[in-house]
């Protein structure tokens, strides 16, 4: 549940924080008129994660077992995937985010400005789409729904209003701390879902190795105990791990984060004052 509500709080404040940007810019241009466009690209995206959500979720009824696993395994890997991207994308992009966006909605309000649906759309789609595929792949390797979805759903609520206050300027948070110390914890996480991703491929006949385990701690951590449904739960901790399981582990994990603990350090040394900015959307254009 805790590994869920951060995805959400942190997916739903870049999400929150995007929206925050578009509002205050296009009032800044006197083009409130054009808002419910806006708005419309806002839902467009949240039903298109919903959407995909349900056919994640119901899709794979009625398939055979070797099918499902070997649907889930794909769809884990992927997600892994779109999460490193995120990641690294949200450490590269952040400071310039807003005249990124500023750039689009200049774009897009020429005319009547419905291409403003669009920069909405696509702005918060993408953090809806990351979202959907990495909550149903904790679902799918905890085997539990109703926690994890209730955790992604209190984190997305958390970034709402934590999202709100910061546009009225009523609180101002360190993003760059944030989206360093969440992206840290969430490569974690992926190395889990991407191990799960492994195991599932394996079940399904599709990989090797099912029955070849590197270690197998049961007995210490018996995965219905409450901390071994806590490391299920947080980073998809398998007491009985496979040895293509660790290898793939070890070979994401330890690059990936010795990357991005040295893209951490060099941030700050070329782009801490525009993360200063970044914390207060609605003053910036004052």
């Amino acid at each position: 549940m805790l590994a869920n509500f951060l995805i959400g709080l942190r997916e739903g404040l870049e999400a929150a924080l995007v929206v925050g940007i578009l509002i205050a810019y296009v009032k800044k241009l006197g083009r409130a008129d054009v808002l419910v466009r806006l708005w419309m690209g806002v839902g467009l995206a949240v039903l298109v994660a919903l959407t995909l959500g349900a056919v994640l979720t119901f899709g794979a009824y009625g398939l055979s077992f070797e099918a499902q696993e070997a649907i889930g395994g794909s769809l884990s890997i992927i997600a892994t995937g779109f999460v490193t991207w995120m990641v690294f994308w949200m450490l590269r992009t952040s400071q310039n985010l807003r005249g990124t966006l500023h750039s689009d909605i200049d774009k897009a309000l020429v005319g009547a400005g419905w291409g403003l649906v669009l920069v909405a759309f696509l702005a918060v789609g993408r953090e809806g789409i990351e979202t959907a595929l990495f909550i149903w792949a904790a679902v799918q390797a905890t085997g539990e729904t109703t926690l994890p979805i209730l955790g992604a759903a209190l984190g997305i609520a958390a970034a709402v209003v934590l999202g709100y206050l910061i546009y009225r300027g009523l609180v101002r948070i360190n993003l760059a701390k944030f989206f360093a110390w969440s992206g840290g914890f969430l490569i974690l996480v992926a190395a889990g879902v991407l191990s799960y991703g492994v195991h599932d491929l394996q079940e399904a006949g599709i990989l090797p190795g099912l029955n070849n385990l590197a270690f197998d701690v049961s007995a210490v951590i018996p995965p219905d105990s409450w901390y071994g449904t806590l490391l299920k739960g947080t980073i998809n901790f398998s007491p009985a791990t496979t040895w293509l399981e660790l290898v793939v582990w070890l070979a994401y994990f330890v690059p990936t984060m010795l990357l991005f603990l040295r893209a951490v350090r060099r941030g700050p040394k070329t782009t801490a004052a525009p993360a200063e900015a970044a914390t207060t959307p609605r003053t910036a254009h004052s």
